[in-house]
């Protein structure tokens, strides 16, 4: 018999993780390599532990999931990384995407389609639906023509989200462990790339395009 496959899990919620090894440890051809509840233990654990595939939350503190996914392809660019998450918009995958993702879920999907993305990842494929794949295909749209917020860079977006879900500066600089000053930066950036004059006017525009909660 081969070796079942071997995976990763990275969520910050304990519930989750073990919500995920019991439907994991339920299929014959796969088992649970280790857990991580944030990005830089889930470097670690790949060193150890060597999974054929890593489950990924976009939304974590610290090292965010889309900072993470590009670490794993730079360190380890055969590692195939498929995401999980609560974000059920396109937009989201297509940003995990573009930096490496093998695929993208939410976590409202059936254990059967979280089982059939894992396999098809390790062997190869991606696994996104058919409304992320209509997203991708828009991108030969040109950048001129696209939402600002698809113009932001993947830190300014998750600043931008934080800051429409209310969090102070500081309470983001504690969070991604950067200076009060950096994000002072990213959010004088991302206002001018939205148009955007105060909070009030991120909020309004986060709410329009579904981008927070």
């Amino acid at each position: 018999m081969s070796m079942p496959i071997r995976i990763l899990i990275t969520d910050d919620h304990a519930i989750v993780r073990a919500g995920l090894r019991r439907i994991i440890e339920t299929s014959a051809d796969m088992s649970v390599a280790g857990e991580a509840a944030e990005g830089i233990e889930a470097l670690h654990k790949i060193a150890e532990c060597s999974p054929d595939v890593v489950l990924v939350d976009i939304s974590m503190p610290g090292m965010s999931g889309i900072d993470l996914i590009g670490r794993i392809r730079a360190e380890h660019p055969h590692l195939p990384v498929l995401v999980l998450s609560m974000h059920k918009e396109a937009q989201f995958a297509v940003r995990a995407l573009k930096v490496g993702a093998a695929g993208y879920l939410t976590k409202d999907c059936a254990p059967e389609q979280l089982a059939q993305a894992i396999r098809r990842v390790v062997a190869g494929g991606k696994y996104i639906t058919s409304a992320v794949a209509d997203v991708l295909a828009s991108e030969v749209i040109p950048a001129t023509m696209e939402l600002p917020h698809k113009l932001l860079s993947n830190r300014e977006f998750q600043v931008f989200r934080m800051l429409a879900s209310g969090k102070s500066i500081n309470d983001i600089a504690h969070e991604l462990c950067l200076s009060p000053n950096t994000i002072s930066t990213h959010k004088r950036r991302l206002m001018k790339k939205l148009g955007a004059d105060n909070n009030a006017s991120l909020v309004r525009y986060a709410l329009k395009h579904q981008l927070v909660q």
